[in-house]
């Protein structure tokens, strides 16, 4: 798989792409993951990327020039399956999201800064938008991070476990049952007797009961009807 960041700030993103399972994914050669600087597409000798908007009104713009050469560019190198621009407004990110994007081969992921790009840029361009939250960030770096470290864990191979991804919170849209480690007793605090009993369809009934329970009590709305 390859991601191209689209970033006026490629700075930004390197540390996590530098350190534990993105950079172990990235060095297995299992994904490559490019920053692009949009300063480096604009004709601007200050190399600005960014415009007052018509119609006035507060906050700057990112100008369609640059975003449309540099996405221009990458496409005469290869086809991609996505165009992703990061955004407030679009879908919330979720583990159905980040499944399915993992099985693409091509990704491109546009950050937006300021008050966002020309519309025009929306329009042309960007086949998806994912928001990580309702909330506003000061630009969509950190949320192509956390959609990146969505995306590659789920990568065959990517895991030391091939399984451990498919046990995690929201993959049935459940939330994850209770997990334990040593010690067995710890300051009178102890681990369910069951989980010793080495009967494992009645752990595995356990825990999809227990998972169940935590969904309810703590997000229903995953159980729809």
């Amino acid at each position: 798989m390859r991601i191209d960041i689209i970033t006026v700030l490629p700075e930004l993103l390197q540390s996590p792409f530098n350190a534990s399972i993105l950079k172990r994914a990235i060095d297995a050669d299992l994904v490559e993951v490019h920053f692009h600087n949009l300063r480096d597409y604009t004709s601007d000798n200050y190399k600005s990327i960014d415009d007052t908007q018509f119609g006035g009104g507060a906050g700057m713009v990112m100008m369609i020039e640059p975003i449309d050469k540099c996405i221009t560019a990458l496409k005469e190198q290869r086809d991609y399956d996505e165009v992703i621009f990061m955004t407030p407004d679009g879908v919330t990110l979720n583990q159905g999201i980040a499944n399915h994007l993992s099985l693409k081969e091509n990704v491109i992921i546009l950050c937006g800064h300021y008050k966002g790009v020309d519309q025009r840029v929306r329009d042309q361009f960007i086949t998806r938008e994912i928001s990580i939250g309702d909330y506003v960030l000061s630009g969509g770096e950190l949320g192509a991070a956390v959609l990146c470290d969505a995306i590659i864990r789920l990568i065959p191979g990517v895991l030391g476990n091939e399984t451990s991804a498919l046990t995690d919170s929201f993959q049935d849209n459940l939330l994850a049952p209770p997990i334990y480690t040593r010690p067995r007793d710890y300051k009178g605090w102890k681990v369910p007797e069951l989980l010793f009993s080495g009967n494992f369809p009645k752990i595995e009934k356990w825990r999809e009961e227990q998972a169940y329970q935590r969904t309810k009590d703590r997000r229903p709305d995953l159980l729809g009807d």
